[in-house]
């Protein structure tokens, strides 16, 4: 038996824009989903989690027939070993114990993790001539095909491209074009130590969930967007000013929303590039909740509660990350004040009868590798 692990990511700046060919900047997180396996001869996949009661036992040629018959959980990994099976890599059997440490339903990509350790276990195990672009394509054809939810490309390529100390801008358009050698992407420094700085996770506690209908309708929502402005997505749209020449309200902002998100993205990864104090950046995560909240319309009470608490208790900035419709929020926080924050997001909580929040310090991680 050996060991694989693949992070949780959090995005400093740029939600719903990847689906739109746009950019991104998240970073990998240091929890992380672990999968001990090891092969078997008897064309049959067991898999456990040290999370769930009950282990699943399947037959590996048929798992697209027994999809309906397993837990929502397992059909993760049972993807992942499908996806390979159906793009010729032979997989005889395995075991896969799975034990995770992302909190789920938080917006922090625990299923991309869980995805992605298993795909990097299969990869070493039975084929090990697939780069971690293919890892990235199988993990998400799982996501999309076996379970059901609708991801992009960001959660998988975070979990597997990241790497320790930098944030990774992704340009999701150069990046989809090349299937074979991974390009449009860039570890950008992201040095938060180093100038006193903390990023602080707050995790309302409210789950978020990909296959619920609000993710999908705002994906819906953004191509016919495109299609009123006469383009193939939302990354082709220049400005805002464009953005708001679509007649129909709803969608006027859903494509102002991902114009300035874009913008958004490239201005602070400049910024990190260039070396100067992330102090700078706090404003443009504000403005980047502000736009989900207002114009994408997938922000929650308690959501922003976590951001206006967070601000007010000295944030350089504060941002919901994630899909929305709950999960986490982050703030940038100088590292005397990271505690001051937690608590005044407490007492916020408390203050509007809302569950107690989680709150943790993570810094930029490295993606997916075995470590045993």
């Amino acid at each position: 038996m050996r060991t694989w692990v693949a992070p949780g990511r959090v995005n400093i700046i740029g939600e719903h824009t990847d689906y739109n060919e746009g950019y991104v900047l998240p970073i990998a997180l240091p929890l992380v989903v672990r999968c001990t396996a090891a092969a078997r001869t008897d064309g049959r996949v067991w898999v456990g989690s040290r999370q769930r009661d009950e282990p699943v036992l399947a037959a590996v040629s048929d798992l697209a027939g027994q999809r309906e018959l397993v837990p929502g959980w397992a059909r993760y990994p049972l993807g992942v070993v499908a996806e390979f099976t159906r793009r010729g890599h032979r997989v005889p059997g395995v075991d896969l114990d799975l034990d995770g440490a992302v909190p789920i339903g938080a917006g922090l990509s625990s299923s991309a993790a869980l995805s992605c350790a298993v795909a990097v276990a299969l990869r070493d195990l039975f084929a090990p001539e697939l780069s971690d672009r293919a890892l990235i394509d199988i993990a998400r054809a799982a996501e999309n095909d076996f379970v059901g939810a609708p991801t992009g490309l960001l959660d998988q390529s975070a979990a597997m491209l990241c790497t320790a100390g930098h944030a990774l801008l992704l340009d999701v358009r150069a990046f989809a074009a090349d299937t074979t050698a991974p390009r449009g992407h860039e570890q950008i420094p992201f040095d938060l130590g180093g100038f006193g700085l903390e990023l602080l996770v707050i995790d309302t506690g409210q789950p978020h969930e990909l296959v619920d209908g609000g993710y999908a309708e705002r994906r819906a929502q953004c191509a016919a967007a495109a299609a009123a402005l006469g383009v193939t997505t939302l990354r082709d749209v220049a400005s805002a000013a464009d953005a708001d020449r679509i007649a129909d309200d709803v969608l006027r902002r859903r494509a102002r929303h991902v114009v300035t998100e874009n913008a958004r993205v490239l201005t602070v990864a400049e910024k990190l590039r260039k070396g100067v104090d992330p102090r700078g950046i706090g404003p443009i995560l504000t403005a980047g909740h502000a736009s989900l909240r207002d114009d994408f319309e997938v922000s929650t009470p308690a959501l922003d509660a976590a951001v206006d608490a967070a601000l007010a208790a000295g944030a350089h900035g504060a941002r919901m990350v994630g899909g929305g419709f709950g999960g986490s929020a982050i703030a940038l926080v100088d590292h005397d004040r990271a505690a001051a924050v937690a608590r005044a997001v407490a007492r916020r909580f408390a203050a509007s009868d809302l569950p107690a929040p989680r709150t943790f310090v993570v810094v930029p991680a490295a993606g997916a590798h075995r470590i045993g």
